[in-house]
């Protein structure tokens, strides 16, 4: 954009990363995304696209073939492709939390077996910790993981997998309750699996089912999935890090910088709806002039833009605070629940300028009112992450008596 969400000190390689994307997005993305969205079709040259452009090994290490890029770039990335197509993103960013995981949490075997074929691709990731009767409430789970020999046993329902049908590659929380003291806090008794697979739907591998694609209102395009389990047989050196009882933190790590990639997610979506709204008000007239000159239009464009300029800045404020080694869970709170609300809100006023047409599936402003309210709830709910920020900030401001 000309003017809003840009990011000041840049490297060169980010700045021309940046340029290569969002050439990718124009020339690739944004001419194709509604014909894709309407048919709920998987965007397979687009993801070949991205691929090339070395997108699923940005955040990876060089030493196994990633570009080894920071937090910010990742996001500054994933904003650009949502602002073509928000689903495209969402491809993305399962396999980088998958990814993530592994470089930070798996042993070395893990970290040379996975990574490399990652980076380009090869291998594409998803998780879950979702489950039927369960979202934000992670304690509820109750797919359990019980030892036989030294193998594991695997029984339970996961919901919500991004990727859950094209991915290869699967990282689930299970409860694993031996071993461990019975009074232990329920957070310790969880564990995080590496599933490998085929990709497709149906029974995938012995005691693994991907039931088809859940049919959703928007987030179309990418499959969303249901994963069943029964009698799943994994060997130890399919655990995270080759320890039981890390799961719950080793994913919440994941969660944490997928909260970044989620407002990177609503502040692309965010500028496109803008972008759209303020070149229709500039075309269609009402009453012999403009409809941008009407005091009403220029209020609800000057409300827009100043939304994606704050949700940017504070999802940057976000990932940088992450690159520097910092916790930064309150700000990633903060982001993805400002990025998100705000999303919402500039979408739904570029429809508002679009009038009738906004109604119409023909023009682009429709689709985004469908995908804007993923972001709400995606990588927890809007009111989750308002506790998050409530408790963290009643951590720092404690009352000293």
């Amino acid at each position: 954009m000309a003017r809003l969400a840009q990011t000041e000190d840049l490297t060169e390689i980010q700045t021309d990363i940046l340029a290569a994307v969002h050439d990718f997005v124009e020339k690739e993305i944004i001419p194709n995304a509604n014909a894709l969205e309407h048919a709920d079709e998987y965007p397979t040259d687009i993801v070949e696209g991205l691929k090339e452009l070395g997108v699923f090994g940005l955040m990876i290490p060089e030493e196994y073939g990633g570009l080894g890029e920071s937090l910010l770039s990742y996001a500054l990335v994933v904003e650009e492709i949502a602002r073509g197509w928000m689903p495209v993103s969402g491809v993305i960013n399962t396999h980088f939390i998958v990814a993530y995981m592994i470089m930070q949490h798996g042993t070395q075997e893990q970290k040379d077996y996975y990574l490399p074929r990652m980076a380009t691709g090869e291998v594409r990731g998803a998780f879950s910790m979702s489950e039927p009767g369960c979202g934000s409430d992670v304690s509820a789970i109750t797919s359990k993981a019980v030892k036989d020999g030294d193998d594991y046993v695997l029984n339970g329902q996961k919901m919500w997998l991004t990727n859950g049908g094209s991915s290869t590659l699967v990282a689930v929380l299970m409860r694993t309750d031996e071993g461990v003291d019975p009074d232990a806090s329920v957070y310790k008794k969880m564990t995080t699996f590496l599933i490998e697979k085929e990709p497709g739907f149906g029974e995938v591998s012995p005691g693994l089912t991907i039931p088809g694609k859940i049919e959703k209102m928007g987030y179309k395009g990418v499959d969303t999935t249901e994963l069943v389990m029964e009698d799943l047989r994994l060997g130890p050196d399919t655990v995270l890090g080759g320890e039981t009882g890390k799961g719950f933190y080793q994913m919440m790590d994941g969660v944490e910088v997928g909260r970044v990639n989620v407002a990177a997610r609503a502040c692309g979506v965010a500028i496109r709806a803008f972008e759209l709204g303020v070149d229709y008000s500039q075309q269609r007239e009402t009453f012999g002039v403009k409809i941008a000159k009407h005091q009403a239009v220029l209020f609800r464009l000057a409300d827009m833009a100043t939304k994606v300029e704050a949700a940017h800045r504070m999802m940057v404020m976000a990932a940088r605070k992450k690159d520097s080694g910092e916790r930064n869970d309150l700000e990633a709170g903060m982001a993805k629940y400002l990025a998100s609300e705000y999303c919402k809100e500039v979408v739904e006023d570029s429809f508002r300028i679009h009038g009738g047409y906004g109604y119409s599936k023909e023009y682009e402003i429709e689709r985004l009112y469908r995908e804007a309210p993923m972001l709400l709830i995606g990588e927890g709910t809007a009111d989750i992450q308002r506790m998050i920020i409530g408790r963290r900030l009643l951590e720092e401001y404690k009352l000293r008596l």
